[in-house]
C-alpha cells in the first residue's frame, strides 16, 4: 500500500508541476484539497489493472492543464467529476469550498455524461451543434476531450464501453480537437483508434517506418545541412525539426492515391522554426522560404499559405513541397515560436501569449473556444471576442417519442414541430405532451425536449396561428388552409351575391364588382364574396350602394356617348346578353389602366382583362399577350368601347422604321412628323449597318387615327422600306 501511495504522490507532485508558473500559490492549495478530498473518496476503488483509481483522475488533470492549456480552475473538477454522484459530497458542497465555476463545470459534465446517445449518430453535424449547445461553460466539452484521450491511453480498460467511446472520440472529439487546433491530440486519437480497429495494417506501416528509419535520418541531414548553412549566413536565429508523419496519415494517402507504403512521396516533414519579432513574422517566414527555394524546386500546387489567411483554429504556418536530393518530394512547414507554441497546444497557447490566461481571466478565452466549434468555417485568430455570458445559438434540439433527433430554428413552437413531422399532424395539432407534460400549441421548444404531438380530427388551422410559429413550412402550410378555407366561404358568398343581383334586376359585371372592392377598400373579389358568405358585409346596405352608383353620371355618360356615335338602334346589342365596358378620358369610378406590353391608345381596337387584384387592364387586339390571356383565360376578358371626347388628350406611341440610309432620309422624317402633322417627338433614335438603317421613334398623337395617318405619312418618304408600331 506504501508504494501505491508512493506513486500516487509522484503523479500529483507532475499535477503541480506541470502547472507552473500559471499556478499561484491559492491554486495549488485548492488543487491539493480537491486532491486530498478524491483520494479520500476513492481510496478503496482501484482501476480494474489494481492500480489506484484516484490515479485516472491526476492524469485527466495533467492531460486537460499540460496538453490542452487549461487551468487550474480544471484541474480541479477533472479531480472531483463525477464524486457528487457517488457520495453524499454534493454540487453545494463543492460550490461552498471551491466556488460558483466549479459546480457549475461539473454540473455540466454530469448531464453529458448521462446523455443517451444509442439512436442518435455520432456523424451528425447536428448532434455535434447540440451536443456543444447543452453546456453554459466550455471547460465541460475540454475536460471531457482530456477524459477521452485517458480512456484511449488506457483502451483495455474499458471493457463493454469500447466501442462507444471510440466512436465518440472518432466523430465528435476528433472533429473538436482538429477546431481547436490541438494537433497532437488529434494525431494521438488517430493513431491509437487505428491500433485498435486496424491493427494488422497499423503495424505493418510502423514496421516498415522502423525498417527505414536509419536511412531516413541520413537523408534528412543531407536535406536540412544546405538550408542550415543558407539561414545561418544570413544570421536567422531558427530550429529545425522533422518527424515521419503519422500512421493513419500515410495510411490515409495510401488508400486515396492507391499506392503501397514506399510510393508515398512525403513520408515526414521537416519543420523551420524561427525567433521572429511579432511585426515581422509573415515578412520574415516568407524570406525564409525563399532561401528554401534557392536551393530546392518547389511544387507551386502544393503551397499553403496559412500565415495571411490563418485556419479557423488560429493556426499559422507556411507549407511548401520541394524537390529534395534524388528527386524525392519533401514537405517544408516555416513558421516562428509564437506559431508554434499555437499550433502545439491550440487557441490556449495563442491567449497565454495575449496574457489573458495569466489574468486567469478566461471569459474571452471561452467564447472564443465556442465560437470556433459553432462556426468551423470561420477565421476567428486575432480577432477581439466580447463574452456576456449568454449562450448563442440558431438551433434547438429537440427528440421525437421514439428518440429521433429533430433539428428547428430557435423560437419554435409545438406546432412548428407538428407541420415538420407532416403537414396534417400540423393541421390537426391542439397540443402535445413534452417531457409527459400536457402543453398547447404555443409552447416554445427547448433544447432536449422529448415531444409527443396530439392531434384532434375536429382541429383546422386558424389565422392566428401565424403570430407564433417561426419555421417557413409551417407558414407556409398554415396560409395554404387558410386561403383554401376561405375560397370555399367564397364561392358560397359568390352565389349568394350574384342570386341577389338577379333579384335586384342588375346587371352582374365585373365593374360592380369592383366598385364594391374599392367602396369596401379590400385587396381583390374575392374578400367581397368572403365577407358576403360570413356575413360581415350587409346585403342590404350593397343593395343602397349599387342603387345610387347605377344611377349616377356613368349611365348619362354612356348614354352620351351612344348618341355621339350615331349608332343604330337596331345594330345595339342586348346589353344583358353580354359585358360591355366603357372607358374614356372624362369616366370616373372605373379602375382600369392601359397595358404596358402593347400600350393601346384612344381609338384602337382593344379588350379588358381582370387581373387578381380586381383592376382591368387595357390590351390591344394586336398584344403579344393577347392570344394567351383570351385561351386560358376567356372568363376574365371583357369588350371594351372607347367614349368619344370632345377635348383631344394625347397618348404616347412607339414607331419603328426600316429603310435604305440615303442622305437626309432622317431630316424628311423628322419634318413629316414635326411640321406636316404637328406631332410632339419625344425622343428619335438611328442607327445604320451597311446601307441600311434602323430607327424608332417616340410620338405623341390624338387617337388611332391620328396614328394610321402618320404612319401613311412617313411610308411615302423616299428611302423609307416600312414603318411598323412597337409597344
Amino acid at each position: 500500500m506504501d508504494s501505491f501511495d508512493n506513486v500516487v504522490e509522484t503523479k500529483f507532485t507532475e499535477l503541480l508541476e506541470c502547472g507552473t508558473p500559471q499556478m499561484s500559490t491559492v491554486d495549488k492549495v485548492s488543487i491539493k484539497l480537491a486532491f486530498e478530498i478524491a483520494a479520500d473518496v476513492y481510496r478503496d476503488t482501484t482501476t480494474p489493472d489494481g492500480r489506484p483509481y484516484i490515479l485516472y483522475n491526476i492524469d485527466i488533470a495533467i492531460i486537460a492543464i499540460k496538453e490542452i492549456g487549461l487551468g487550474p480552475t480544471s484541474a480541479i473538477c477533472s479531480l472531483l467529476h463525477g464524486i457528487d454522484q457517488k457520495t453524499e459530497y454534493s454540487l453545494e458542497n463543492i460550490e461552498k469550498d471551491f466556488g460558483e465555476h466549479v459546480a457549475e463545470i461539473i454540473r455540466g459534465f454530469n448531464s453529458i455524461s448521462e446523455f443517451q446517445t444509442e439512436r442518435i449518430s455520432f456523424q451528425s453535424e447536428a448532434f455535434r451543434t447540440m451536443f456543444l449547445s447543452l453546456v453554459d461553460d466550455m471547460r465541460v466539452i475540454l475536460i471531457r476531450l482530456a477524459h477521452r484521450l485517458n480512456d484511449l491511453r488506457n483502451i483495455e480498460l474499458l471493457g463493454d464501453n469500447r466501442d462507444r467511446f471510440i466512436n465518440e472520440v472518432k466523430y465528435l472529439y476528433i472533429p473538436i480537437a482538429h477546431r481547436l487546433g490541438l494537433y497532437n491530440v488529434k494525431a494521438e486519437f488517430e493513431e491509437r483508434i487505428m491500433k485498435f480497429e486496424q491493427p494488422d495494417i497499423f503495424n505493418e506501416i510502423t514496421n516498415k517506418i522502423q525498417q527505414t528509419k536509419s536511412k531516413q535520418e541520413v537523408y534528412i541531414q543531407d536535406f536540412i545541412r544546405p538550408i542550415e548553412r543558407e539561414l545561418i549566413a544570413n544570421k536567422y536565429k531558427f530550429e529545425i525539426k522533422w518527424r515521419t508523419k503519422s500512421v493513419p496519415s500515410i495510411w490515409a494517402k495510401m488508400t486515396r492515391q492507391n499506392v503501397a507504403f514506399e510510393e508515398v512521396y512525403d513520408l515526414f516533414a521537416i519543420r523551420i522554426v524561427i525567433n521572429s519579432k511579432q511585426k515581422k513574422e509573415k515578412e520574415n517566414c516568407w524570406k525564409v522560404y525563399s532561401h528554401i527555394t534557392n536551393i530546392y524546386t518547389p511544387n507551386p500546387k502544393r503551397l499553403r499559405d496559412w500565415i495571411s489567411t490563418p485556419k479557423a483554429s488560429g493556426y499559422e504556418s507556411l507549407h511548401s513541397t520541394v524537390m529534395g536530393p534524388n528527386g524525392k518530394w519533401i514537405e517544408v512547414q516555416i513558421r516562428t515560436i509564437r506559431m508554434d507554441d499555437e499550433a502545439e497546444k491550440g487557441q490556449a497557447a495563442h491567449w497565454q501569449y495575449k496574457g489573458v490566461m495569466k489574468k486567469k481571466d478566461t471569459e474571452n478565452w471561452l467564447s472564443q473556444v465556442r465560437d470556433i466549434l459553432e462556426n468551423p468555417d470561420q477565421i476567428y485568430h486575432d480577432r477581439s471576442y466580447k463574452s456576456n455570458g449568454e449562450k448563442q445559438t440558431e438551433s434547438v434540439f429537440v427528440f421525437t417519442p421514439l428518440g429521433d433527433l429533430k433539428q428547428l430554428p430557435m423560437g419554435s413552437t409545438v406546432l412548428d414541430f407538428a407541420y415538420g413531422i407532416h403537414t396534417d399532424i400540423g393541421s390537426k395539432c391542439r397540443g402535445a405532451k413534452v417531457n409527459n407534460k400536457v402543453v398547447p400549441i404555443r409552447y416554445v421548444l427547448k433544447n432536449g425536449d422529448k415531444i409527443d404531438i396530439l392531434t384532434s380530427k375536429n382541429q383546422i388551422p386558424k389565422l392566428d396561428w401565424l403570430s407564433f410559429v417561426v419555421t417557413d413550412k409551417a407558414r407556409t402550410r398554415i396560409r395554404r388552409h387558410v386561403k383554401e378555407i376561405k375560397y370555399k366561404e367564397a364561392d358560397i358568398g359568390k352565389s349568394i351575391l350574384l342570386r341577389k343581383f338577379k333579384n335586384w334586376k342588375l346587371k352582374s359585371n365585373d365593374v360592380l364588382i369592383n366598385y364594391l372592392v374599392k367602396h369596401f377598400k379590400l385587396e381583390a373579389s374575392i374578400d367581397l364574396y368572403y365577407l358576403v358568405a360570413t356575413e360581415k358585409i350587409d346585403l342590404a346596405n350593397i343593395k343602397k350602394l349599387l342603387t345610387k352608383y347605377v344611377e349616377a353620371d356613368v349611365n348619362a355618360k354612356l348614354k352620351e356617348s351612344e348618341e355621339t356615335n350615331n349608332q343604330p338602334k337596331e345594330k345595339q346589342e342586348d346589353v344583358d346578353n353580354r359585358d360591355i365596358l366603357y372607358i374614356g378620358d372624362n369616366l370616373k369610378n372605373v379602375d382600369y389602366r392601359m397595358a404596358k406590353c402593347c400600350n393601346p391608345i384612344q381609338g384602337d381596337n382593344v379588350f379588358g382583362f381582370i387581373t387578381t387584384l380586381g383592376g382591368i387592364t387595357i390590351h390591344r387586339s394586336k398584344c403579344p399577350n393577347a392570344k394567351r390571356l383570351k385561351e386560358r383565360y376567356s372568363y376574365r376578358v371583357l369588350e371594351i368601347k372607347w367614349i368619344a371626347s370632345d377635348e383631344y388628350s394625347f397618348s404616347k406611341a412607339n414607331l419603328k422604321i426600316s429603310g435604305n440610309d440615303e442622305l437626309g432620309v432622317v431630316g424628311a422624317i423628322s419634318k413629316v412628323i414635326s411640321d406636316d402633322l404637328r406631332v410632339n417627338m419625344h425622343s428619335i433614335n438611328f442607327q445604320t449597318t451597311g446601307n441600311k438603317f434602323i430607327g424608332t421613334v417616340s410620338v405623341s398623337v390624338k387617337d388611332h387615327d391620328h396614328l394610321v395617318q402618320l404612319i401613311h405619312k412617313i411610308n411615302k418618304v423616299e428611302g423609307v422600306s416600312k414603318v411598323t408600331r412597337s409597344k
